[in-house]
């Protein structure tokens, strides 16, 4: 990228002139030009639709379609910012994601249309992008040309809701030069190119697609390819359709593109690199295996408070090392964790004491969150930038992602990391995906629960958790709930406030070890009726369903 360029603003500029192919979507192409062009276009009509008044900011409620990178550049050419609105919220949470960012306009489709109804949304101006009334409205500015001048390095131009397991999203800011700048390290860090194609699959409301992929692709000059949904099925197809080399994920995804049917050709095709987090060590091996593909596990804490980068010589399972500032500390006595231990296969043996919260110490590009000064105050302090993740450290440096900090459970006194678990609980034969998670403790503290999707047997999975040594004895899951799909957000994580919510009392079957019990029986009504009752004689049924 050129150092010159400090704005997203300059990079969209750049393509004007640039008459490639830059755009895909299905059968839409788009040259560069054209999209320096479109947004340019809507650049100008921000200009006058904004009111002067108000803060500079369009909601975008839309799926991957060329309007949303379209409308991306035009707030950066127009020094405004987009919020990215997630279309499975619902009614009142909707509403409030639309009127806590303060968005003047929403930018929406046909096909969303229904999310709206019955909302108040003062203030508000609503443009459905696939209608006459839409193009009407753009037409008079088609000559527009792109002017990066108005755009600064400081203004904002992204504000990405973070998911979390308890209350109302939180709107993360992200500034021009942040972008320009996280965009350009990416192209650095893997060297990409103007011939490159970039697949983004995630959806672009979430900051994975916008940072990790279309940024990247922007102060490259390469070119972008968009599947409106993620499909696991129509991955490869569309790889090789787009001649992609370049995608990012997120949760779950590789492992729905690994469900899929094997073909003796999926090593066919043009991709070199995928980057993303949280598919895991395992599944990245059988990702490079079946389709030749490296996947790159990175770390970057959604508000940009923290980044791990993987460098070559990077351990099985690790992150990356930890760069200077970095330390796993004791969220309780604020001390640093002691380093990791592992057994000769490579098994943690020291999780109670070795995992703590990643703490960047040092300087950092966190630029807050919108109107929110109570979930800044939690995120800096102690004179750091507390991640809310849980990591482990080994002697050598280097970083192990361990969870959530609203991913660790208390057993008998004795602190678990739930993604220490399910590491262990994915090596049983018949789980395609685990959920760990905790459900309250009739007395005290919590019990450890487990989703499988896949095939389960009760006394082979019994014999299963026997059979590992590093299964502390406060790890073994009281319930196993089976499901045939895991359930997952949006943004294709595993939608563990549900889980939790539902706990036991839920309609796919559950098992249990009954007090005493070593083998796994059928949660009948009866039961959940006693263990409802145990709850409510110690005060404590209200923690269930929470």
């Amino acid at each position: 990228m050129d150092s010159r360029r400090r704005t997203v603003a300059e990079l969209v500029a750049a393509r004007w002139g640039d008459h490639r192919p830059g755009l895909w979507c299905e059968e839409q192409v788009l040259t560069h030009h054209e999209v320096a062009a479109g947004a340019a276009a809507r650049a100008a009509l921000l200009a006058d639709l904004l009111p002067p008044a108000a803060p500079p900011h369009i909601g975008v409620l839309l799926d991957n379609t060329p309007e949303f990178p379209l409308w991306l550049g035009a707030a950066a050419l127009a020094g405004a910012a987009v919020a990215g609105i997630n279309p499975t919220r619902r009614g009142p949470e909707l509403a409030r994601d639309i009127l806590h960012t303060e968005c003047s306009l929403l930018v929406t489709e046909k096909s969303h249309l229904p999310l709206l109804d019955g909302l108040d949304l003062p203030g508000t101006r609503l443009l459905v992008t696939d209608t006459e009334a839409y193009t009407a409205l753009l037409a008079p500015y088609a000559g527009a040309e792109p002017d990066p001048s108005r755009a600064t390095p400081a203004d904002r131009v992204l504000l990405y809701f973070t998911s979390g397991s308890t209350g109302a999203p939180k709107a993360a800011i992200c500034s021009q030069g942040r972008l320009a700048v996280a965009g350009g390290s990416l192209v650095d860090q893997f060297g990409v190119g103007a011939d490159d194609v970039h697949y983004i699959c995630m959806p672009m409301f979430h900051g994975n697609a916008v940072i990790a992929d279309w940024a990247p692709a922007l102060a490259a000059g390469a070119g972008v390819a968009l599947r409106r949904r993620f499909s696991a099925s129509g991955f490869l197809a569309d790889v090789r359709r787009y001649r992609a080399t370049y995608f990012t994920y997120v949760g779950r995804a590789v492992q729905y593109i690994l469900a899929t049917e094997p073909r003796p050709d999926d090593r066919d095709n043009p991709l070199r690199l995928g980057f993303g987090t949280e598919a895991g060590a395992v599944d990245a091996a059988a990702f490079e295996r079946r389709f030749g593909v490296r996947l790159v596990e990175g770390y970057g804490s959604s508000e940009g408070g923290a980044a791990i980068q993987w460098s070559p010589g990077t351990p099985a399972g690790a992150v990356g090392r930890a760069g200077p500032g970095l330390a796993v500390l004791d969220p309780a006595t604020r001390e640093e964790c002691p380093p990791a231990r592992f057994d000769s296969a490579g098994r943690l043996l020291n999780g109670d004491e070795a995992i703590g919260e990643l703490v960047n110490r040092g300087p950092n590009p966190f630029e807050g969150y919108w109107r929110n000064p109570t979930a800044e105050a939690q995120r800096n302090r102690d004179g750091g930038y507390w991640t809310g993740d849980l990591f482990y450290r080994d002697t050598d440096g280097y970083l192990y992602f361990a969870g959530r900090t609203d991913d660790r459970l208390r057993v008998d006194s004795e602190n678990l990391a739930a993604a220490v678990i399910e590491n262990i609980l994915a090596r049983y034969e018949g789980a395609a995906a685990v959920a760990v998670y905790a459900v309250p403790d009739p007395v005290a503290g919590d019990q450890v629960m487990a989703t499988l999707a896949g095939d389960f047997d009760p006394l082979d999975f019994a014999e299963f958790l026997l059979a590992q040594p590093d299964l502390g004895t406060k790890m073994a899951p009281r319930f196993v709930r089976v499901v045939e799909r895991m359930p997952v957000t949006a943004t294709n994580k595993i939608h563990r406030a549900g889980l939790r919510r539902e706990g036991f009392r839920c309609v796919d079957p559950v098992w249990w070890r009954p007090p005493g019990e070593h083998v796994y029986a059928r949660l009948t009504a009866a039961d959940t009726a006693g263990l409802v009752a145990e709850y409510r004689a110690r005060g404590r049924e209200e923690l269930l369903g929470r």
